[in-house]
């Protein structure tokens, strides 16, 4: 179980960071029903990153992904399609950042000042398990957990950290509020606008350095 937390660790780290979520817990905060959205919000994320984890955990089990003899040679090759593809979004992400302006958020979050808790979990859970970041780096940590062999309560405890860390990024804003209260108000406007600022950097950092990671690995388990 040791070898399964140890894997996912830094794949946690590069969910947890993703700019766009932290930034739309701190605008659902500024709202009059800032605390529910929030908490809606992070339940939904989990949620979402549970749901992906236990798919790919069923289906891994079932292709024997954790055999004793070692891992099979079609994890290896969905390990270098996962980096592969996380290298793509890398280059499309670099693409698309603005030049020459200030960054645009995306167009629903000028609305949420009107979302209600169940919209609210939906965008995370969305967030969590829909945008193709997320989706792709969670098939990696739950891919990696089946691989380790351990047991299917192992594999529990172990996606079940990766969850928590990932977690803490779109969880911190809500735990700020609650225990500065008012007093998070220009923290939490000034964490918005650098994340805002450097979202493209912070995104393309993250997604080439887990690709490579994903890829290096796809490749020792096909060696």
């Amino acid at each position: 179980m040791g070898e399964a937390i140890g894997a996912v660790l830094p794949l946690a780290v590069g969910v947890s960071l993703s700019p766009i979520p932290i930034v739309a817990v701190v605008l659902m905060l500024a709202t009059p029903r800032g605390r529910p959205n929030g908490i809606a919000f992070v339940v939904g994320w989990i949620v979402g990153l549970a749901a992906v984890g236990t798919i790919v955990l069923l289906v891994s089990g079932g292709a024997g992904a954790g055999g004793s003899g070692g891992p099979p040679v079609w994890v290896g090759v969905v390990k270098l399609v996962l980096g592969v593809g996380l290298l793509g979004l890398t280059v499309v992400e670099w693409r698309r950042r603005p030049r020459g302006e200030d960054a645009a958020l995306p167009a629903w979050m000028s609305t949420l000042d009107t979302v209600t808790p169940i919209r609210s979990a939906g965008l995370g859970a969305g967030l969590a398990a829909v945008n193709p970041k997320n989706l792709l780096i969670t098939v990696g940590a739950a891919s990696a957990v089946a691989q380790s062999g351990t047991s299917v309560g192992g594999e529990a405890v172990a996606f079940a950290v990766f969850v928590v860390l990932a977690t803490v990024g779109p969880a911190f804003p809500l735990v700020v509020a609650v225990v500065l209260g008012d007093r998070s108000r220009s923290l939490l406007d000034g964490l918005r606008g650098w994340l805002a600022a450097h979202n493209t950097a912070i995104m393309c950092v993250l997604l080439a350095v887990i690709g490579l990671k994903l890829i290096g690995d796809g490749i020792t388990v096909l060696a």
